[in-house]
């Protein structure tokens, strides 16, 4: 079984040499039945400030919160420790710490966005409690940040288009792969197109609420032209190489839908120009009319995002201004019964997306719509943070985990694709059957 890891105030990590790892979902602290898996390449272990480690006594089973620990000849007071994981990966189980209430600890700072996993100490190194659900190896991190990125960024920011300026940010401060690939020339491209959104999310990467950890990116300020925006896709459609795709609705932006008139000018301007790749949009999913007149423009992939299918818990999450859950779901038959590709970005948490009310809620969701593809997203939020508003909301009933959740979406969807990332057209199911028949034929 694999052992407690602990941290002290400088971030150095120790194993403990008897207690057992224990593991957080939800709310309750559990000794893990579910096997690890080694610390994937590009995953990194981190130290979570204020809250105390607990392990899994090996002989009574008992659950132990660590106060102390004796180091050397040290006695330091440990922090618990998780992990992050790289893309392709989602996560099973929280990490396992004990903490009191925030108001009364000042020493236990809100966490900031990122999907906090359980890792342990195994035989071989350190390992997480999480699953792989994409394989695509094009979104590899040895792939990305690479020593002549700036050069490339350099270059296309001199082009003068100013979208290309808030990506350089993107692509070399805050390290987003998407934006990167925009300046590689390669695969899925970045087009950031809105400054303002029409929801306040608890876990929002580009704005939070005052008291609250600063923003893992910084939103856009002026909201791009069409013809800006035009002019970054057809040269990205036009030259990239790889699974080509641009897409609107990135982490450092708002909501696109909110800018539609423009995004359906951008589009017509593209598809005059070029016919090649996928013109795919992120998005709440908040207005399904202007959806339909993106895809009669030219959109043909889009990924609409929701954390529950129980609009008490959206709506808490979302914090949305003029639209509700019902409107997201309208979204998803929109695009469906215009042809386009439909993806659900389900942000997952142990505890409560696994739940059994919201696993078949969400399976009866994915069943109705039809959608082509989940997106299992570890929702990065501080864990204590989301369970504010979850204890209370949602269907309830115990975890059924989150592997068991995946496999029953699968079930409720013959053919559903379960992955991370978005398909460009020639990895879309319904391409690759219609090229087989070609080729039989």
């Amino acid at each position: 079984m694999p052992r407690l890891l602990f941290a002290d105030d400088r971030g150095r990590v120790y194993d403990h040499p008897d207690l057992l790892a224990a593991a957080r979902t939800g709310d309750a602290l559990v000794a893990p039945r579910e096997a690890p898996i080694a610390l994937p390449e590009g995953g990194t272990l981190c130290l979570l400030p204020g809250r105390r480690p607990v392990g899994v006594d090996p002989e009574s089973g008992a659950l132990t919160v660590m106060q102390e620990v004796k180091v050397g000849r040290r006695r330091i007071v440990p922090h618990a420790v998780g992990a992050t994981l790289p893309p392709g990966f989602t996560r099973s189980l929280l990490p396992g710490a004990a903490r009191p209430p925030l108001a009364t600890v000042a020493e236990t700072p809100v966490l900031p966005q990122w999907a906090y996993t359980a890792a342990a100490f195994g035989e071989d190194g350190p390992v997480v409690w999480a699953l792989r659900t994409d394989r695509r190896s094009h979104w590899d991190p040895g792939r990305h940040s690479t020593p002549d990125l700036p050069g490339k960024v350099e270059r296309l920011v001199a082009t003068g288009n100013p979208i290309y300026r808030q990506l350089a940010r993107c692509a070399l401060e805050w390290r987003c792969f998407t934006a990167q690939n925009t300046f590689y020339g390669r695969d899925e491209g970045a087009i950031p197109s809105s400054a303002s959104c029409n929801a306040a999310c608890i876990g929002c990467l580009s704005e939070q609420d005052e008291g609250m950890p600063p923003s893992s990116h910084e939103r856009i300020t002026r909201p791009p032209t069409a013809e800006e925006m035009a002019d970054l896709a057809v040269r990205h459609l036009e030259t990239a190489t790889g699974h080509v795709m641009v897409s609107f609705g990135q982490g450092c932006e708002g909501e696109p839908l909110t800018r539609w008139k423009e995004l359906e000018k951008a589009i017509r301007l593209v598809r005059r120009r070029t016919s090649r790749g996928s013109i795919h949009a992120n998005t709440n999913g908040s207005l399904p009319d202007a959806l339909a007149r993106l895809a009669d423009a030219g959109l043909d992939s889009v990924r609409i995002s929701t954390n529950t299918a129980s609009p008490d818990l959206y709506a808490a999450y979302y914090r949305p201004s003029g639209y509700a859950l019902a409107d997201v779901v309208r979204s998803m038959r929109t695009a469906k019964r215009k042809g386009v590709y439909v993806a659900v970005n389900l942000l997952t948490f142990p505890g409560v997306t696994d739940r059994e009310g919201e696993a078949e809620r969400l399976c009866a969701l994915v069943a109705e719509t039809q959608v082509d593809q989940v997106q299992t997203r570890p929702l990065a939020i501080d864990p204590d943070v989301y369970m504010e508003i979850a204890r209370t909301r949602g269907a309830g009933g115990a975890p059924i985990g989150i592997p068991a959740l995946v496999r029953a979406l699968r079930r409720a969807r013959p053919g559903l694709v379960v992955g991370n990332f978005s398909r460009a057209k020639e990895e879309r199911p319904a391409r690759r059957r219609a090229r087989g028949r070609e080729a039989r034929g």
